[in-house]
């Protein structure tokens, strides 16, 4: 069949759908960014096989436009509602932790924050600012290290900001 035939039927099979169909929710809840704009993913979410093996638990991101030279301080905004568990340093790093409640807590490095254990903080308030590492860091340029654990299961922070289901495409009949 030639192509310009096939795609009247198409068309054709795309508007004869339900116009009130549902649309199917994320997977998981909407949370926001933790930097704004949107940030740029700089390295993604790697688990490792077994919990005592390397691997990245967690999303590395950075302003769009960084080239290494980010001259302003990057605020950190919680994704989520929820109470400050730890504020401090982890080995060479600032870390701040939030428990957003329902066993998710997010962590954000290197973060200088004036926040202190026990501070309730809602989506969007400003928690922190990118701290400024050199050398230590693991991203290049000026970098947002962003992990979330459910319990003790560390899970991709993305799919709490964007939908990560993969595109399904659908038989025509």
């Amino acid at each position: 069949m030639a192509i310009t035939k096939l795609i009247p039927l198409v068309l054709a099979a795309l508007l004869a759908g339900p116009i009130d169909a549902p649309i199917p929710a994320p997977a998981q809840q909407q949370w926001a960014w933790p930097l704004a704009p949107k940030p740029s993913v700089r390295r993604t979410f790697d688990p490792p096989d077994k919990p005592w093996l390397s691997g990245h638990r967690g999303v590395d991101l950075g302003p769009k436009h960084d080239a290494g030279l980010v001259t302003t301080a990057l605020e950190v905004t919680s994704p989520a509602d929820g109470t400050v568990t730890f504020a401090g340093v982890v080995v060479d790093r600032p870390v701040l932790t939030i428990d957003h409640g329902g066993g998710l807590r997010s962590s954000f490095e290197p973060v200088t924050s004036e926040l202190k254990p026990g501070d309730h903080v809602a989506k969007g308030d400003v928690i922190g600012t990118v701290a400024t590492m050199s050398g230590s860091g693991h991203c290049p340029g000026t970098c947002l290290h962003w992990g979330v654990r459910r319990g003790e299961e560390y899970i991709n922070p993305l799919g709490l900001v964007q939908d990560l289901r993969p595109s399904i495409l659908l038989p025509l009949d």
